[in-house]
């Protein structure tokens, strides 16, 4: 049989020269009221196999982010498929409100208090007195008050009226602690720059070698590494004994070195390691630099309070000056309306805290030293009074040592308070001591409940309050090359005694590696260093005045005339200061 040929009809195919698919006159009839909507590469369109998961989910913030920024500029956006608002069908309903009517105080709906709205009082454990968040600067203070609360929970824990109003102190303005020296107005600024600059330098840590050893070195007491809160010691004052704070320029070993040209750059421990500490600083300071043929001296003013140890000087509230505490007791007077009778203390103070702390530090080193024979130096130490017999200088060495820095040979003097007993081998030691005056307006950390247990949270309070001071302390005991360095927790016998102190603990550091553990870059110290040498030195030769700001964190340096804080100098700064005095008042 012959094939049968079997017909097809060809479909009508229509041209679209404008692009592609059927043009809008060639549309088939069933899709003609079906709206169009675009097709977006991030809509979620489901899938029946995938094998390609992990690239999708890789793509698929970006596909967010692309379709995020479609909708944010309107292209492609569905018009149709849209919500529409109908403001005429919105109009025929109407919100019954069901609910029971509150009644009472807004006090008893939930509301909070003023004073609980802005800060919260942490009581002393009494009824009618608690402490309220004083505020200075940033709403979070802490002052005593009076006032009745409510107490919540146990322990005493209760909101008090008396200070807790928070930044409702509109006329309190931030601390301007001033400047610790009298800018007059022969001084010209040569140098300004921030503090946050000074952590951007870096420079590797130079090599040091022994110039002289002065004085004598005595052996620690072991038993003091079994001290704790069971066991306490209280602190003996150092009878007859005399702690030398000599500046760079009265230093007879120093002289003699610079006449032997040891070096180009001369200063102390004291001088460079704040220097070297100066980002974390808060209280204004100066330092006082002479240079002269190529050679510069870093040195101090004799009345400044240049050797007192700070207390609680990064803290978020440090210790009020007697000027603030009599300003907030004029307020609280003003707002209740009642005579405070109570006396100011003025224990706590900045000025009397640094006092205590000073000599807790001296007495400290001196009771952590055993009672045998110390051992002399090949130098007798050179700022003791041999004219009275009875007052012995304190036992210590001075290590004089010179550091290779680049180009610069600084020679710097630095103290050794100790030797001490490491399985045989005698390594060398410093001693410093941190002190408790009042846990309540420091950190809230009681040691005598936590230094035994958590030794590393009473550090880590006391980093955060005297981070300064702290890395002062560790970079003076780099500077003298000591293996280890011994610090004391010291506090008070009672909160409110600043005369009578215990030992409740110590603990040995090896300096470079809490240098570390406070994130004290050694690196940066010794680049803050050769900066203001290179910087110094490029000066022309005079006396240069390098003064932290107290109220901004600014550094300053000036360039201030011969004379200046030499002989009937001093006296004419005071005398200037009495004339701006008077007419201010």
């Amino acid at each position: 049989m012959a094939a049968q040929a079997q017909s097809f009809d060809t479909p009508d195919v229509h041209f679209n020269p404008g692009g592609w698919g059927p043009t809008e006159d060639d549309l088939p009839k069933q899709f003609l009221d079906v709206p169009y909507a675009p097709f977006g590469k991030g809509d979620r369109l489901g899938r029946a196999a995938d094998f390609t998961a992990s690239a999708y989910y890789q793509q698929k913030q970006k596909y967010r982010r692309e379709r995020d920024a479609r909708d944010r500029d309107g292209d492609f956006k569905n018009e149709t498929f849209q919500f529409k608002h109908d403001a005429a069908e919105d109009a025929s309903f109407r919100l019954v409100d069901t609910a029971k009517k509150q009644t009472g105080s807004r006090f008893d709906q939930g509301f909070k208090k003023p004073w609980q709205m802005r800060g919260r009082g942490r009581g002393a454990g009494g009824r009618g007195r608690g402490f309220g968040g004083v505020t200075y600067s940033k709403g979070k203070g802490q002052g005593q008050g009076k006032g009745k609360g409510k107490g919540t929970g146990t322990g005493g824990k209760r909101w008090g009226r008396g200070r807790g109003w928070g930044n409702r102190r509109p006329h309190v303005q931030k601390v301007d602690r001033g400047s610790s020296v009298n800018v007059r107005g022969s001084w010209v600024c040569v140098e300004e720059f921030d503090l946050g600059q000074l952590n951007k330098l870096s420079t590797a840590a130079p090599e040091a070698s022994d110039l002289l050893w002065a004085g004598e070195l005595a052996l620690y007491d072991d038993s003091y590494d079994r001290v704790s809160t069971r066991t306490q010691k209280p602190l003996q004052r150092a009878e007859n004994r005399e702690f030398y704070y000599v500046s760079t320029t009265d230093d007879p070993a120093i002289e003699k070195l610079a006449e032997e040209q040891a070096g180009t750059v001369y200063g102390t421990d004291a001088i460079f390691s704040l220097l070297m500490a100066a980002p974390r600083s808060v209280y204004p300071w100066d330092v006082v630099v002479q240079k002269l043929d190529g050679v510069l001296v870093f040195d101090k003013r004799d009345t400044a309070n240049f050797d007192y140890l700070t207390v609680s000087e990064t803290s978020h509230d440090p210790p009020k000056s007697l000027e603030e505490i009599e300003e907030a007791k004029r307020f609280d007077r003003r707002r209740n309306k009642k005579e405070d009778d109570e006396p100011t203390s003025d224990i706590n103070t900045p000025d009397k805290l640094s006092i205590e702390a000073t000599m807790i530090n001296q007495n400290f080193s001196q009771q952590i030293l055993s009672d045998k024979a110390p051992e002399k130096m090949s130098l007798p130490n050179p700022f003791a009074d041999t004219e009275n017999a009875e007052a012995k200088p304190a036992s210590l060495a001075y290590r004089y040592r010179k550091f290779q820095l680049g180009e610069h040979a600084l020679v710097a003097r630095t103290e050794v308070h100790a030797v001490v007993d490491k399985r045989g081998d005698l390594q060398k030691m410093t001693a410093f001591a941190l002190n408790e005056w009042d846990s309540k307006l420091s950190g809230g950390v009681e040691w005598r409940q936590k230094i035994d247990a958590q030794r590393g949270a009473v550090l880590a309070t006391e980093l955060k309050n005297n981070s300064c001071k702290l890395a002062r302390w560790t970079a003076q005991s780099i500077l003298a090359g000591a293996e280890q360095m011994k610090l004391g927790y010291v506090s008070r016998v009672a909160r409110t005694n600043p005369y009578d102190h215990v030992v409740l603990a110590t603990q040995f550091y090896k300096p470079k590696e809490f240098a570390t553990q406070i994130t004290l870059n050694v690196n940066n110290m010794w680049g803050i260093i050769k900066m203001l040498v290179d910087l110094l030195l490029d000066k022309d030769d005079g006396k240069y005045v390098i003064a932290r700001d107290g109220l901004k964190p600014l550094v300053r340096i000036y360039a201030v005339p011969p004379n200046t804080f030499e002989g009937d100098d001093s006296e004419d700064d005071d005398e200037v200061v009495q004339e701006e005095e008077s007419e201010s008042d």
